[in-house]
């Protein structure tokens, strides 16, 4: 399993931005579906955006669409999480997550990603 690393986390004010980051050592078969899911306190983790390793194949959860973009750049093994006009619902520790082509296919499902994050803190304020 390829260790992740993330970054960008923050507290902002309601309709700020911030932009998260997950550095993977390499890119494998294992974490060709790189995702983001989150956790709010007192709430179950949900499936935020995903993205497959040609750039192409991505999810967004509804509630984040026309607000929150994601990308990657394999040359660089990182994918990124680009929020705009965040809402105070969108505050919780944001986990990157690594996993096969079956995780991006399969619309995050937590068990398709095999590979996790120790997660970065997004907080917004009204």
């Amino acid at each position: 399993r390829v260790p992740l690393k993330e970054s960008g986390g923050g507290s902002v004010q309601s309709g700020g931005s911030l932009r998260l980051s997950c550095e993977s050592s390499e890119l494998t078969d294992s974490s060709s579906c790189m995702g983001w899911f989150r956790q709010a306190p007192g709430k179950a983790r949900e499936g935020v955006a995903s993205i497959y390793s040609d750039g192409v194949m991505t999810y967004l959860t509804e509630s984040v669409k026309g607000r929150f973009t994601i990308s990657r750049d394999n040359a660089k093994n990182t994918v990124y999480l680009q929020m705009d006009d965040l809402k105070p619902t969108d505050t919780a520790m944001y986990y990157c997550a690594a996993g096969g082509i079956v995780a991006c296919i399969a619309s995050m499902k937590e068990y398709d990603f095999k590979t996790w994050g120790h997660g970065t803190q997004v907080t917004v304020s009204s």
